[in-house]
């Protein structure tokens, strides 16, 4: 895959790649779109958990219960 940039995101990226220790624009690349899906993985878990309904209220009875096992 060939991606074509301005000079300036090529110089941005660049940059990156020497501050960050990565060996090349490459690697750069990978690890942003790897932290991209983890993002999206961690949206979607998000949203989930968002639309469950309510599960046991976590009170000093519950911790007590839980102890007990």
């Amino acid at each position: 895959m060939n991606i074509s940039l301005p000079d300036a995101l090529k110089s941005f990226i660049d940059e990156q790649v020497s501050r960050r220790g990565h060996g090349t624009s490459s690697e750069y690349v990978r690890e942003l779109i790897r932290k991209d899906q983890d993002r999206l993985q961690l949206r979607t878990l998000l949203l989930t958990g968002a639309a469950s309904p309510p599960g046991a209220v976590a009170d000093a009875d519950y911790f007590a219960a839980l102890r007990s096992k």
